[in-house]
Formats: structure tokens, C-alpha cells, sequence
């Protein structure tokens, strides 16, 4: 089964029910059959930004722990290729995070997303892929 890309943003309005994304973020969560992966640069932002929200971030982790989020990116082996990214685009500018998710998208062969991030509507993966992004902004 093809997994679903996981973006910060995702996981933020997942777990923060004020954000305005939350309902269609659960409910397409909810409705999907495929794995959901991600990688810790994501973990990290999210915990970050949900860390005012009372136990949100450990939600985060234990996601992780329960294998709802999966995390089988390594970044290490793949460094140079994340390197490359973030200085392709620079102009816009692609943070880490964003650099491991595109180059997820090509180790794992799929360009379907879960992230509120428009950027990802100017990344490609592949060489020149475009992403499909499964929320509606």
C-alpha cells in the first residue's frame, strides 16, 4: 500500500482542535487506508509548535510510539541529497523538514501529502513530479 506523506501542519491541526484545519484534517485522516510516514525533523516541529497546548506533544510521541506515525526516514545516508533540495529552493525558502519530506516522496515513491504548507505546490519530487496535496487550503 502506498503510504501518505505526514507535514507539521497536519499534525498540528490534527491535535489542536482551535485550528482551522482540524475537522478536515481528522476527517481525511479518518478516511484514509494507507500509512501515514513522516520523518523527526516533522516530530520536532510539531511538538514545538503544539508545546503551549497541554499534553499535545506528548500525543506527538506516543503517535509515534503506537505506529500511527511512522518515521522510516534516515537522514543520514541521505544528506546530501536534503542539501541539494534546500539549496534548489532557496528562493522560496525550503526548510529541512520540507527538503526530507520531498526527498521521502522520492524514496518512497509517492507524492501524496497531508500538509497545509503551499509550498509543497512548487516542490517536485522525482525530478519533476508535483506533489498531491490531500487537504484543501
Amino acid at each position: 500500500m502506498t503510504p501518505v506523506l505526514l507535514d507539521t501542519g497536519c499534525i498540528v491541526a490534527l491535535l489542536d482542535r482551535s485550528e482551522r484545519h482540524h475537522q478536515q484534517c481528522v476527517e481525511i485522516v479518518s478516511g484514509l487506508d494507507a500509512p501515514l510516514i513522516t520523518c523527526e525533523a516533522v516530530i520536532a516541529e510539531s511538538c514545538y509548535l503544539l508545546h503551549n497546548l497541554e499534553g499535545a506533544p506528548e500525543a506527538v510521541v506516543e503517535n509515534v510510539e503506537r505506529g500511527i506515525f511512522l518515521v522510516p526516514f534516515h537522514f543520514a545516508g541521505r544528506a546530501d541529497r536534503i542539501r541539494k533540495l534546500m539549496a534548489k529552493y532557496a528562493d522560496v525558502p525550503m526548510d529541512f523538514a520540507d527538503a526530507c519530506l520531498v526527498e521521502m516522496a522520492s524514496q518512497f515513491r509517492t507524492g501524496r501529502i497531508l500538509t497545509l504548507d503551499r509550498d509543497f505546490e512548487v516542490y517536485r519530487w522525482s525530478r519533476n513530479r508535483p506533489f498531491e496535496l490531500l487537504v484543501t487550503l
